[in-house]
Parts: structure tokens; C-alpha cells; sequence
């Protein structure tokens, strides 16, 4: 007789079943995005059912992030790539099929009855010898100018070449390194402002060397500013309505009115007169400001610019140096911002105004031209994935090759580690090997090639010490990586590796699934 000692809507899988759900999982998942991998991957339109919102992506994590799943398996490698977005920005399917493909080789190994502790075992060997042989083929040129210029060139055609931008990569690529470049070694992305404007084509899209705001000045205000002194601020500048919600007055002549009326005014013009005294020529505020302030603004000369909204002022804060004020009692104590020249700017069909020399040079913005919204969030998100791997690179500025070479490498170190370990071990190393080996032949099934045979080409070329092979997919032979310039970034491989390893690892460990309703309150 069996005891039940669960309550009630609990339900219980155990040992073959608990593993077969957490294999299936995250098999599922590494299936999902498998066809997104590589220059020929395709994209996937997912359109919400509660509302009218699509997106058309072919970004792993955007992907998974977007998609509810129920499975617990499959919940970790979302949570593989979300933590590879996160890191490293980009390599999100590469991380997600690396290790669906771990625990594709696991199932075939428990089922000739491998404890999966000795597949455990066995994986981390061959992590290990994946990595070591990562670190032997990974080149550092941080010391040759032109030659690192290159590099991230290189890397950004590279990570440009399976997204929506790859019609255009080389001029992304250059545009995304140069932007990089200007951040001197810094990898904090605000200072690159992204501007979508709809309309014109992908092509038309540019890097400006300076901070451009979608907001117009005053009326009757310069249409630029030569060596703008800006106060940022976020207060409100509306005065003609009392601010208590739901406040009433009763006045017995219209007089009466009249000189509240002249007292707001009066409380609004010492605060401009308080602002004036900062001695600066432009006022940026996060709040509205009403016709009067704006009037007294343009009779100080002083041009002011409302609704700068918050993302804007706060960057603008950022690159101009100064610092976001509310009140104005102590000028000698706020850093005011500062550029050599502010002008309004037309782009598209809309104006827009540009601080041009600002005191953070590292700053700049992209304006991203597209014919739809779908293309412009999606070509945000590409050049978002290139910035962020480029800017990981000039902190750990090694380099691999691309295009199934790096793979191939680590297969066959891994091969070669497989035949000094003894037992049962070793053929969980040599499935380490294959899982690796994946990679490339679905880079070349997504490309429509007969990858049996290009790949097991692409293994005889590297194991025979041809360590610059690499998969040509335009035109479908072996060729040499490091001519066609296809490289990758080594954090970003090193970090595929060794979090697909871990994942795998941890779904392994499962013998056990329990699923629960969530305590009630009322429930002993």
C-alpha cells in the first residue's frame, strides 16, 4: 500500500520520468531557436494573444524572454541566455543550443545506464580541456592599434552578420566600433544614445558625435547656442492654475482673482530671477514650462527647452557634466553642464536639437532609419548585441575565429582528453565532443548545406592541424577563418562553454520533480 504524504494537487514525477521531462525541456528549447543560429538562421514573429503588440526577432534571449513556458527544464535555459544577454550580450542561442545539445548526449548515455553523476563527472573534464584550449587559440592584438581596430571590426560583421543588420554590416560594424572607441575603455552603454526615427532605409541610419534631444527650443528663442552654459533641471514651471487638487476659492469680486493671479506671477518671476542668476544660456527642464516662464526665459536670453523627458535629461546630465538640480538657492554649489554649441537639427521630417562638443566626449548617439517599427526595434536590438560584445572586448581584448572553428578545436581537445580517462567517464567526454560539434552543423543546416559532410570536412581539416578552418557558408567549403575575417570575441565563447556546461550539470542533478499549488494562508 502506498502512503500518500503530499497534499492535495501535488503532483510528483520521479527518477527516469523526472529526467526524461527536464532532457525533453530543455531539448525543446535548443530546437526553438536552433534555425535563428548563424548568418542563414531565420527569425521568428511572435505575436502576443492578449494584445496587438508582434515583434520579429532572431535574438535567443528575446525570444525566450517573450515566451511563457511551463516546463522547469526549459525555464533554466531561459534563464542560461538571459544571464549570456546580460553578461556578454551576445552568444544567447549559441548558450541555449550548446546546452539542450549536453543534455541530448546525457539522454543517450543514461540510457545505456550512466549514472549521471559519472556524466557529470566527465563533462567537467571536458569543460576543462574545452577552456584550456580556448585560452591556446585565443590571439591578443590590444597592443597593435590598427590591428585590435581590426579585431573589433572583425567581431562586429561577425555578430552584425546573423541579425537583420547583416545587409549593411560593414557599415554598422564601422559605426558600432567607432562609437565604442569613443567610450576609451568603458563599458557603460548610456553614453551611446539610440535614436529610432521612422522612415528611409536601414542604410540611412548614422553615428553623431554629439547628444541629440527629439525636443525644439522656446518660442522666439535662437535657433542655436554657441558655448552653452545649461542649467538641467526638473521643476515646475506652470502658473497659472493653484496646485491643490480639488481646491476651491471664494472671492467676492474678480479683483480679488486678479491679484492671486499677480501673486503666482510674482512667486514665478523670482524663481526665474533666482534661475538667471546661475549666468547660463540654457535651461533644460524635465517639467513643462507655461508661456510666461517661457517669455521671461527668452527676455533674459536665455533659451529653454520643456519635456526634456527623463531618460534625456538624465543622459544629458551625463554627457554635458552637469547635474540635475530642483532647486535653485545656492548657484555656487550646482554643476552646470556644458558644450560648445547647441543648434536645432532636421532628420527625417522631424526637428531635433543637437548638443554638439560636449564636455564628456565619449559621447554620441546613433539615429536608426527604418521603414517600420518591427525593423527599427530589431535593428536596435542588433546593434545593442554588437555594442555590448565590442565593448566587452576592449576589456578582455582576446580573439577567436568564427564560423565553427573554435567548436571544432574544443572537440578535438576534448577528444584527445577522452583517451587518458578510464571507464565509463570517457564516454561522457567524448559526448562533450559532439555536443560542440553541433554548433557547427547546424550553422551549416541553417545554411542548407549537407552538413554531415561539410562538417566531418571542417573536423579532418582541424584535426590534422589546419587550426584556422572554418565554415564559408556563402559558399558552402571549408575555408580559412582568419582570411574572411570572421572572428569572435574569446569572453564571449569562454562563457557559452562554461554556462552550457553548468546548466547541463544542473539539470542532470534532477532526480526528482515536485510540483506544487503555492501554500494558502489559511492552510495549517
Amino acid at each position: 500500500m502506498s502512503v500518500q504524504i503530499f497534499g492535495d494537487q501535488v503532483t510528483e514525477e520521479r527518477a527516469e520520468n523526472a529526467r526524461m521531462s527536464a532532457f525533453v525541456g530543455a531539448i525543446a528549447v535548443g530546437d526553438l531557436v536552433k534555425t535563428t543560429l548563424g548568418p542563414k538562421g531565420m527569425d521568428k514573429l511572435l505575436q502576443s494573444a492578449s494584445s496587438d503588440s508582434s515583434l520579429v526577432t532572431n535574438d535567443g534571449a528575446t525570444i525566450l524572454k517573450s515566451i511563457p513556458l511551463d516546463n522547469p527544464a526549459a525555464k533554466v535555459l531561459v534563464n542560461l541566455s538571459k544571464v549570456q544577454d546580460d553578461e556578454v550580450g551576445d552568444g544567447t542561442t549559441s548558450v541555449t543550443i550548446l546546452g539542450a545539445e549536453l543534455l541530448r548526449e546525457a539522454e543517450k548515455l543514461v540510457d545505456q545506464k550512466i549514472h549521471p553523476q559519472t556524466i557529470i563527472e566527465g563533462y567537467r573534464i571536458a569543460c576543462a580541456a574545452s577552456l584550456e584550449a580556448l585560452k591556446k587559440a585565443a590571439v591578443d592584438n590590444r597592443n597593435d592599434k590598427d590591428k585590435f581596430y581590426n579585431d573589433l571590426l572583425h567581431i562586429a560583421k561577425t555578430t552584425l552578420s546573423s541579425k537583420i543588420l547583416s545587409q549593411d554590416k560593414e557599415q554598422f560594424a564601422k559605426l558600432a566600433t567607432d562609437a565604442i572607441l569613443r567610450l576609451n575603455g568603458s563599458t557603460n552603454l548610456e553614453h551611446i544614445q539610440i535614436i529610432k526615427i521612422i522612415g528611409g532605409n536601414l542604410s540611412d541610419s548614422f553615428l553623431d558625435e554629439g547628444f541629440i534631444l527629439p525636443k525644439k527650443f522656446g518660442n522666439n528663442q535662437p535657433k542655436r547656442v554657441e558655448k552653452a552654459k545649461i542649467l538641467i533641471a526638473n521643476t515646475s514651471l506652470d502658473t497659472d492654475k493653484v496646485k491643490i487638487f480639488g481646491a476651491k476659492f471664494k472671492v467676492d469680486s474678480t479683483s480679488k482673482l486678479a491679484e492671486l493671479e499677480k501673486a503666482e506671477r510674482e512667486k514665478m518671476k523670482s524663481k526665474i530671477e533666482k534661475i538667471s542668476k546661475f549666468g547660463i544660456n540654457t535651461f533644460i527642464n524635465r517639467q513643462l514650462i507655461y508661456d510666461y516662464p517661457e517669455q521671461l526665459f527668452t527676455d533674459l536670453g536665455i533659451n529653454s527647452i520643456e519635456h526634456a523627458d527623463f531618460e534625456g535629461v538624465e543622459r544629458l546630465a551625463l554627457v554635458t557634466g552637469g547635474e540635475v538640480v530642483s532647486t535653485f538657492d545656492h548657484p555656487e554649489k550646482c554643476r552646470l553642464g556644458e558644450c560648445d554649441l547647441i543648434e536645432e537639427i532636421m532628420i527625417g521630417e522631424d526637428t531635433y536639437t543637437k548638443f554638439n562638443g560636449c564636455k564628456v566626449s565619449n559621447a554620441c548617439t546613433v539615429v536608426l532609419r527604418g521603414a517600420t517599427l518591427q525593423v527599427l526595434d530589431e535593428a536596435e536590438r542588433s546593434l545593442h548585441d554588437a555594442l555590448s560584445v565590442l565593448s566587452q572586448t576592449t576589456k578582455e581584448s582576446r580573439t577567436l575565429l568564427g564560423g565553427g572553428c573554435a567548436e571544432m578545436l574544443m572537440s578535438k581537445a576534448v577528444d584527445t582528453a577522452a583517451q587518458n580517462v578510464d571507464g565509463k567517464k570517457s564516454l561522457a567526454v567524448e559526448a562533450f565532443a559532439r555536443a560542440l560539434r553541433q554548433l557547427p552543423t547546424i550553422l551549416a543546416d541553417n545554411a542548407g548545406l549537407d552538413s554531415s559532410e561539410i562538417v566531418s570536412k571542417l573536423r579532418t581539416a582541424i584535426y590534422n592541424g589546419m587550426s584556422t578552418s572554418g565554415l564559408d557558408l556563402e559558399n558552402g567549403t571549408i575555408a580559412d577563418m582568419r582570411e574572411l575575417g570572421i572572428v569572435e570575441s574569446y569572453k564571449l565563447k569562454h562563457a557559452v562553454v562554461s554556462s552550457a556546461a553548468e546548466a547541463a550539470e544542473v539539470l542532470l542533478r534532477v532526480d526528482n520533480i515536485i510540483r506544487a499549488k503555492p501554500r494558502t494562508a489559511n492552510r495549517g
